[in-house]
């Protein structure tokens, strides 16, 4: 249980430190990034990368939630469900401000990627 509990914890602190350094990335390395960034008036290749980085959060979510719980099944999915009961009411907010495939993605492939995750395995470890 004390296991579980870490493992969704350490989940989310991957999921927003993940998240926060490849942020960083993407606004020095697209150009315009930063300024369209408040008004969320991105282009398709901004809006792919925002994208791209959450995939990548969410798959170092999972992953690192397995390795401090790797007993608990329950672990992924809650830190997938806690996930995206914080962003859904972000992302009804901004609803209009960006196209419906884009919070479709996110919303849709947030909890199925943070479980995918926790089922990558390090090379040469056992299961």
């Amino acid at each position: 249980m004390v296991r579980t509990f870490l493992g969704v914890i350490a989940g989310l602190v991957t999921w927003a430190v993940v998240a926060t350094i490849l942020d960083i990335g993407v606004r020095y390395g697209i150009p315009g990034y930063r300024e369209a960034e408040p008004t969320l008036l991105f282009t398709l290749p901004m809006k792919i990368a925002r994208l791209s980085l959450a995939v990548i959060a969410s798959l170092g979510a999972g992953f690192v939630t397995r390795l401090i719980a790797p007993a608990s099944r329950m672990a992924p999915w809650i830190v997938g469900l806690v996930m995206l009961a914080l962003f859904l009411p972000s992302h009804i907010q901004i609803g209009a401000r960006l196209p419906l495939w884009y919070h479709l993605f996110f919303l849709l492939t947030l909890v199925p990627l943070v479980v995918l995750g926790a089922q990558l395995r390090l090379p040469g470890r056992r299961p």
